[in-house]
């Protein structure tokens, strides 16, 4: 692939996972993506054979970025050496995230989860894999902290790091719904609470 039409596909991307966080997948048409980015219809199904595979691809490559802001964040022993720091940091972060987008989602995968999984398998299974991929995130810096002691003991890594995320997304669909960051606020006390050591 050549680099233009790397940079020319990315352009197309990035601009529709900002459209679509404002509005959904069903409701935003081809040709306003295309406006945003300038590119022919045609040009479109050079880089993507229908809108569905386009939606995978947009959610794949949303994916990977945000899971690589996590591993950042949450893994990376050169930014924090420890790791209820970490998490705390990225739990504080991501709530100023939401704050900063007056309390609408910033998160895509929450965005369409609900929506795409009914009528499409496939931008289902990228969403499913994005998620556990994420868990398994949560899980590698719980269990890492509980190594160094900074993090409770008697709790299962794995359960506990599906139950965070659970927790996380439900408190995100609060503040959306109530327009105020409070529900995610309580669930990174909440969070916090839960992991410190007895």
């Amino acid at each position: 692939m050549s680099v233009t039409t790397a940079t020319t596909k990315e352009r197309i991307l990035e601009a529709a996972e900002e459209i679509m966080l404002a509005k959904s997948f069903h409701s935003v048409g081809l040709n306003e993506i295309l406006t945003a980015v300038k590119v022919p219809k045609g040009s479109f199904y050079h880089y993507f054979p229908s809108k569905e595979q386009f939606g995978v691809e947009l959610l794949r490559h949303y994916v990977n970025e945000a899971s690589e802001w996590k591993r950042r964040l949450l893994l990376a022993h050169d930014q924090e050496p420890n790791p209820f720091l970490r998490v705390s940091a990225f739990l504080d972060l991501s709530a100023a995230h939401l704050l900063e987008k007056d309390c609408r989602c910033p998160c895509l995968v929450s965005k369409l989860a609900s929506e795409v999984a009914t009528f499409s398998e496939p931008m289902r299974a990228v969403l499913a894999e994005g998620v556990r991929e994420w868990r398994g995130i949560f899980e590698q810096v719980i269990a890492e902290g509980q190594k160094k002691g900074v993090i409770r003991r008697k709790i299962d890594p794995a359960e506990t790091a599906g139950l965070i995320g659970d927790l996380w997304m439900g408190a995100s669909q609060r503040c959306q719904l109530e327009r105020n960051v409070a529900p995610i606020r309580a669930a990174a006390q909440f969070i916090r609470r839960y992991l410190t050591p007895a």
